[in-house]
This record gives structure tokens, C-alpha cells and sequence, in this order.
């Protein structure tokens, strides 16, 4: 159903910065996250704790400059049967970027 989906323009937008500053925003399943650390290998916004085995970004929002590697990481994320936990979202356009399994934009998560 339509109504059930998440928007990704209510997610953590609270205490975001401006849009025109960080124009970008990653959604995490943390919950499904399966340690595989391959975001960390490919942005240095990803590291991996440790204690936990799970992987955690640095920032959750981002410009322009720190795209390409955190796209990189939503890609390569092998979680959720190669669909990916990590989520970039354009934050003008409420638009997944990436991994954009389904091809349309729209957000996919599993919650």
C-alpha cells in the first residue's frame, strides 16, 4: 500500500541542517546491517565499530563533495540480498540516489 511507505523527507529532519547546505542524507537499517564492512573499504564516511561489527556513517548528511563515495557505498552494500541498507537521499527531490533497487527513486527500506 502507498500510505504504508516511509517518506524519506520526514526522516531525521529535526535538527538537519539546511538543505541548500547538505543537500544529501543517508537512511541506515542498521538493524539489518550485516557487517560485511565493504562501505567502509569504499568511503571514508563509513567505519566500522569493533565492539558491534556494524558499520556506522560519520555524518548522515552530506554536499555535494562527499557524494560519489557515499553512493559507492550504498551500492556495494551486500545486505538485503545485494539491495543494500544504506540509503543516499536527495533531500530537494526526496528521490532515492542510491542503491535505487527499484529503479524509480523511490525508498527501500525494509521497516
Amino acid at each position: 500500500m502507498a500510505g504504508d511507505r516511509v517518506d524519506p523527507s520526514e526522516i531525521g529532519e529535526h535538527d538537519a541542517p539546511p538543505v541548500d547546505e547538505k543537500p544529501y542524507k543517508i537512511i541506515f537499517e542498521a538493524n539489518l546491517c550485516i557487517a560485511a564492512g565493504k562501505c567502509a573499504e569504499v568511503s571514508e564516511n563509513w567505519e566500522m565499530d569493533l565492539m558491534s561489527g556494524i558499520a556506522a556513517p560519520k555524518t548522515y548528511f552530506f554536499d555535494e563533495a562527499d557524494l560519489e563515495h557515499n553512493v559507492r557505498a550504498a551500492e556495494v552494500c551486500p545486505a538485503k540480498k545485494g539491495r543494500g541498507v544504506i540509503h543516499v537521499i536527495d533531500r530537494q527531490t526526496d528521490k532515492e540516489i542510491a542503491p535505487d533497487p527499484n529503479g524509480d527513486g523511490t525508498l527501500s527500506v525494509e521497516w
